[in-house]
């Protein structure tokens, strides 16, 4: 194989570091850069590209505005998605198409667990609550009682790939009996980290607080509504970092009003940015931040360096470290990935 043109299409980035730049042109590797917008630019931009990088998101780029274009790549053998979640990305087309699609999912799993954890205590301590009190005059401890405690509570983790195995492994010092339920993840992994393997409505029914780290697929839509929320404790809670449409709002709006389960906190909604007037904001036991778990001081230069190796990766004509389609059958010839050792499927965040 050969590559030699990489089409930058959507970035969620101020601009592509110098260095970036350097090293693709040190392998002579064309990178061309444009935030598309319409079927049009992308067109223009992509047609004979080599690999093509999704860097986060734009309006534009999704699955189904993917899913017609691919087809008329006819050099495109790898589709790049920097970061975890895979949503914007057309999998079964690529697949179908003989293109591999690759990301990075050890660029954000520290910050997005270390985020997980904060929800967790920015709830149950109510600290965003009493911050808004005091600022308003309110010098008050029985407005806002923090009425949980986290040691010897039981934590449920939804999906446990690289995120959930940090959470894990951070939150073993508060004494907590910690469940995970993954269909994809060895039970023997599960264990290896001090956690029980679970089926989902076991986890739900005996979690004291319930964490999402599962990835956005078609079985995984709406994988907690109403009939999942009413299985979970009444003084639960229920933290998501994953993305928002594993969640059913509107159920989990009823929840919260009618003490289904005692709290949440979110930092993915349905549908991004939240409206002004969403009833999820007028919650007082809601904590919510908007899609910025994955963010940094070191975010963007953990981007920008898993993604060049990826690409580096691809030049050399290896399987990169992480694969969404690991059942691809490749357009490229590239060396197989048990001699590798490398290519392991990245379907978790």
């Amino acid at each position: 194989m050969g590559l030699r043109r990489v089409a930058l299409v959507a970035l969620d980035a101020k601009e592509v570091p110098d260095w970036v730049f350097e090293q693709l042109k040190a392998r002579e590797i064309v990178l061309v850069v444009h935030n598309c917008l319409t079927a049009e630019d992308f067109l223009a931009y992509a047609d004979d590209a080599d690999l093509l990088w999704v860097f986060c998101g734009n309006p534009f780029v999704s699955a189904e505005s993917l899913a017609p274009l691919l087809p008329k790549l006819p050099r495109c053998g790898a589709i790049l998605r920097s970061g975890s979640g895979t949503d914007n990305v057309p999998v079964e087309v690529a697949t179908q198409l003989g293109i591999i699609v690759a990301n990075t999912p050890e660029a954000v799993t520290e910050s997005v667990a270390e985020h997980a954890i904060g929800l967790l205590f920015a709830v149950t301590r109510r600290i965003a609550l009493h911050d808004r009190l005091v600022r308003q005059g309110v010098w008050d401890r029985f407005q806002a009682w923090p009425d949980w405690h986290i040691s010897g509570q039981t934590l449920g983790l939804v999906g446990f790939g690289h995120v959930g195995q940090s959470v894990a492994r951070r939150m073993r010092g508060f004494d907590l009996k910690i469940l995970a339920h993954d269909p994809i993840v060895p039970e023997e992994t599960m264990r290896q980290f001090g956690t029980t393997p679970s089926a989902l409505e076991d986890l739900l029914r005996q979690s004291d607080f319930v964490s999402l780290h599962c990835p956005l697929t078609p079985k995984t839509h709406h994988l907690i509504g109403e009939r999942e929320l009413r299985m979970m404790k009444k003084r639960s809670v229920l933290i998501n970092t994953s993305r928002g449409p594993v969640v059913d709002e509107n159920a989990l709006g009823r929840a919260l009003a009618e003490g289904w389960i005692d709290g949440a906190g979110l930092d993915v909604l349905e549908s991004e940015p939240a409206r002004p007037d969403h009833p999820l904001l007028k919650l007082s036991n809601l904590v919510i931040t908007p899609h910025i778990a994955g963010y940094s001081d070191c975010f963007y230069d953990n981007f920008w360096r898993h993604s060049i190796q990826v690409i580096l990766d691809f030049a050399d004509a290896r399987w990169p470290r992480w694969i969404v389609n690991r059942e691809v059958k490749p357009r490229w010839s590239l060396g197989s990935q048990a001699e590798a050792g490398r290519g392991e499927a990245s379907h978790v965040r």
